[in-house]
């Protein structure tokens, strides 16, 4: 009878891990196999995806318990997952790369088939494999960089004395594990980006006698911080290392409820919600604002168009919007973010740096460069019409974002020797001339932001939360009007 009850407790598990997996399947990455990827499609999928990256010092695959074992787990939330058994670097960290990159972009091209949303793909990498992940999140092109990152106990640093030495070894190969460039490169707690990299959690042991979590996880997650982006990280007492979905770790289940927490309060845009680029400098990027991330402007702007809207800032620090300003914005790899972001609808705030004396010395470039980012966002539209041919300019089908060009607010005080009156009488001219010339919206915050009162830093060029507040208020009004 006890053999029995045993053989049906088996079938009927087998029957509910079927019932969470719709098809598994195995897909070649290389057209030699070498690198695959094994795809396990939730039965009722959410729309959420997870691209697992197994560990193994870069010298092997640990695919079981740091891969396919968590297939049920992600599954019966609905969770499609992806394994991507990769072929190791042998000194070319091309290779490895190379085919993460082609596992991710591979399941943001089938998202419709698979029921994914292609804005809510995530990575999960164990030790090497964290490593790579981390990689992947802050260093590739915004199409194959995830928007959330799972990192078990990861290699960060590929400088050896602070971490695994064989992982630096074999990423890096014999002579680029020397090379402090690559070093400083590769050690990706140097490479997040303020609003660029996606969130992160990291799990990790207190006892990690292998890859040591302060010199590696610890200084990820203080890089996230320090860069104001969302990272969470669970320190567990004991476990050391590489027990991943392993049932034999003391803490698996509060690892799974601590991850299943996470995961579940993780907001995903809708996948039909309307793309919003906010391109910007400090203003934007949300200098001086505790948590700009939530409380910066583009965050007030998201709160304020609701989730029929998906926001993204696009803002960086001391940026021009000339070419040959002291920091041009269109050097950023913000910019190419932006672009590749494929938005619906750009907010462009520049100017404000631009009238430093340092900057404005090239001011007879500003309207050209101005022109550079309109029509590099918006292809479809034709150049201005040339002299005796005023307003004979023609706009062709709109095959591109709608575009607000914003004024910038007030310089209340001259500090880092920016100019209002340069701002007001020369640059905000140009703006308006410019989009009268492309029809394009101009959304007026140098006259519509106010006096300053309570919406400013000491600074008087920063606007404070309360600022921020008033900002997306009025580009909200604009957009939906």
């Amino acid at each position: 009878m006890k053999r029995k009850l045993t053989t049906f407790a088996v079938l009927f598990a087998t029957m509910v891990m079927q019932a969470q997996t719709a098809r598994q399947f195995t897909i070649n990455l290389t057209d030699d196999g070498q690198a695959n990827m094994v795809c396990f499609l939730a039965d009722h999928p959410t729309g959420r995806a997870i691209v697992g990256v197994p560990g193994g010092g870069y010298s092997m695959l640990s695919n079981t318990h740091e891969g396919t074992q968590a297939h049920e787990w992600l599954n019966k939330q609905g969770i499609s997952y992806f394994v991507v058994n990769y072929r190791l670097p042998k000194g070319d960290r091309t290779i490895p790369i190379g085919d993460v990159e082609h596992g991710i972009r591979m399941v943001r091209d089938s998202a419709k088939i698979w029921h994914i949303n292609p804005s809510d793909v995530g990575i999960m990498g164990f030790s090497a494999g964290g490593h790579l992940s981390s990689v992947i999140s802050t260093l590739s092109d915004f199409e194959v960089r995830p928007n959330f990152s799972i990192l078990f106990y990861p290699v960060i640093s590929m400088d050896i004395p602070k971490s695994h030495r064989w992982s630096c070894i074999n990423f890096l190969g014999e002579e680029g594990h020397k090379d402090r460039n690559l070093i400083k490169k590769y050690s990706t707690n140097n490479a997040v980006r303020r609003h660029l990299t996606p969130p992160a959690i990291i799990l990790t042991a207190s006892d990690d006698g292998l890859v040591n979590p302060v010199t590696n996880g610890l200084e990820y997650y203080k890089a996230m911080h320090d860069a104001g982006n969302e990272c969470t990280m669970f320190v567990y007492p004991t476990g050391n290392h590489g027990w991943g979905f392993g049932p034999w770790f003391k803490y698996h289940d509060q690892m799974l409820s601590d991850l299943g927490n996470w995961l579940k309060n993780l907001q995903a845009p809708k996948e039909d919600a309307i793309k919003v680029a906010c391109i910007g400098n400090s203003i934007t990027d949300g200098h001086g604002i505790n948590f700009a991330p939530v409380n910066g402007y583009p965050a007030q702007l998201q709160k304020l168009l609701g989730n029929d809207y998906y926001v993204k800032n696009f803002g960086v620090s001391a940026r021009t919007m000339l070419n040959k300003g002291d920091h041009p914005y269109m050097n950023e790899m913000a910019w190419k973010d932006a672009l590749a972001f494929k938005p619906d609808i750009v907010i462009i705030k520049l100017g404000t740096n631009d009238s430093k004396p340092e900057n404005w010395q090239y001011n007879t470039d500003f309207k050209q460069d101005l022109q550079q980012m309109i029509t590099t966002l918006r292809p479809d539209l034709l150049k201005p019409a040339k002299k005796g041919k005023k307003n004979k300019k023609q706009v062709v089908k709109n095959e591109g974002p709608q575009i607000f060009l914003c004024t910038p607010i007030p310089a209340f005080k001259s500090t880092w020797n920016i100019n209002d009156s340069i701002i007001a009488n020369h640059i905000i001219p140009i703006q308006q001339q410019v989009a009268q010339e492309y029809n394009l919206h101009v959304i007026d915050l140098h006259s519509l932001f106010g006096d300053g009162k309570g919406t400013m830093l000491n600074d008087g060029i920063h606007p404070n939360e309360k600022g921020a507040q008033k900002m997306a208020k009025i580009i909200a009004d604009a957009i939906k009007h």
